[in-house]
């Protein structure tokens, strides 16, 4: 949720389009004028192209992946990048994988239409579900009879003068405390150590971040952070939280005032509907199809809770797809691995025909078994 957040907040900083309508969308309501006439965006307009055949690119690219997937995904699509998660989910054999090419348009573009969509009514974004894109009723009706559409492209920053690109590219990757964070990392390192395990089994690299934002400094404020159950802060916790409450002292800093763990709506209740069903040995994407997720979605709720403390028995899904032996060297790999990079355990056995979801599959099945 909070990435979806920062991903809002640059996309209006870059947007081309009146500002006031901007904000107005975003609270689901209209400016009935065509722009304001006041702010920075329409005193000094940007040219408009015609999109008509771009637009359709994206919806037929949205409707091919079932509105399921989010606007950064779409535009992988549209722009033929074959990552991990693309060959894995085999999209790359979609008629729209590659469809935008043809137009010798970036990114940019891609990003920059696809939001002047929303606004044109033809896409929307459930932003209860991820941000996934869905195709409205309006949407549906340019498929059948598409028509002229005229947008202003997104301001492209990329070209900014040096101290303000290196601040923003900073920003966009850094969490709330970065030095913290690293002396939380190298505190986890040391404590797998001497328990001899892998890092991640100690706390997942996104409970180490949160700690980093909200400054736990007792057994009770740590239970709150994801991924940390009572269980799992007794068993780790406490060397951390005595780290950060002397680096908050030391640096005068004050916590956060409505300290809370990161949630959606309703997490608890999917917590349970997905031990019941995983209880019940139901398919992992009729599970996710049901909460209307995507599969690695699925598993990045499944890894919460097994580093929360939550057993899940996941070898009905892994006897179909690995077999004990492929099973036995995965664990060997993350016995011996240092980091929470999946993309690194990937590039190790690629050549297997093991993808990212089975090798996820199978650090949920590791974490159940030595981290709990």
């Amino acid at each position: 949720m909070g990435a979806q957040l920062i991903a809002e907040t640059v996309a209006y900083a870059e947007s081309g389009v009146c500002r006031r309508k901007l904000l107005l969308h975003y609270f689901g309501e209209e400016l009935k004028q065509d722009n304001c006439n006041n702010c920075d965006n329409c005193l000094n307009p940007k040219e408009k192209l015609e999109v008509k055949d771009s637009s359709k690119i994206v919806l037929d690219a949205v409707n091919e992946l079932d509105e399921r997937f989010n606007i950064d995904y779409v535009v992988n699509i549209i722009l033929g990048k074959a990552n991990p998660q693309i060959k894995t989910f085999r999209h790359d054999k979609l008629k729209s994988f590659g469809a935008g090419l043809i137009m010798e348009m970036d990114a940019n573009f891609w990003n920059s239409l696809i939001r002047q969509m929303m606004l044109e009514g033809l896409l929307r974004k459930d932003i209860e579900e991820y941000g996934l894109l869905k195709i409205t009723e309006k949407g549906h009706k340019f498929l059948k009879k598409p028509f002229s559409i005229m947008v202003a492209l997104n301001h492209n920053y990329e070209n900014a003068d040096g101290d303000d690109e290196e601040v923003a590219n900073a920003g966009a990757t850094a969490v709330a405390d970065p030095v913290l964070f690293e002396m939380l990392k190298d505190l986890r390192k040391k404590v797998a150590k001497e328990k001899n395990l892998p890092p991640f089994v100690i706390f997942l690299e996104n409970s180490l971040e949160d700690m980093s934002i909200n400054y736990p400094t007792t057994m009770e404020e740590l239970e709150r952070i994801q991924g940390v159950s009572k269980g799992k802060a007794l068993k780790f916790g406490r060397k951390f939280i005595e780290l950060i409450a002397k680096y908050v002292e030391e640096n005068d800093i004050t916590k956060p005032d409505d300290f809370v763990m990161k949630s959606v709506v309703n997490k608890s209740g999917m917590k349970v509907f997905i031990i019941q069903n995983i209880d019940k040995k139901i398919p992992l994407e009729t599970i996710a199809k049901n909460k209307d997720l995507t599969l690695p979605d699925l598993l990045n709720e499944m890894e919460t809770i097994v580093a929360s403390g939550t057993r899940l028995n996941l070898d009905y899904c892994l006897e179909q797809e690995l077999d004990e032996y492929e099973q036995e060297d995965i664990f060997d790999y993350f016995r011996n691995s240092a980091d929470d990079n999946l993309e690194y355990a990937y590039e190790e056995f690629k050549d297997r025909d093991v993808s990212i979801e089975h090798l996820q599959m199978m650090r949920i099945k590791f974490l159940s078994e030595y981290g709990n």
